[in-house]
């Protein structure tokens, strides 16, 4: 039996929308990615923070950094 390989965060976002088209991006090229909602430690997060982050397999984190800075660079253009 093998150990499941760690997620690592690729993506943060106040807004689920942005989170939303950043995980289509990433689904798109094959890589499975989550949303996580939880905070690593509730002693440093305030009550109104809304960070969501989308991780995937550690394996995949290069490529989802490509994606994920292509994406931002055409947006800022």
């Amino acid at each position: 039996m093998s150990a499941e390989l760690p997620r690592v965060s690729v993506f943060e976002a106040d807004e689920m929308v942005q989170i939303q088209i950043v995980k289509k991006k990433l689904e798109d090229a094959g890589i499975a990615c989550s949303v996580n909602t939880k905070y690593l430690n509730t002693l440093l997060s305030t009550p109104t923070a809304t960070a969501l982050k989308l991780e995937v397999n550690i394996l995949d984190e290069q490529k989802a950094f490509e994606i994920i800075d292509a994406y931002l660079q055409s947006k800022d253009n």
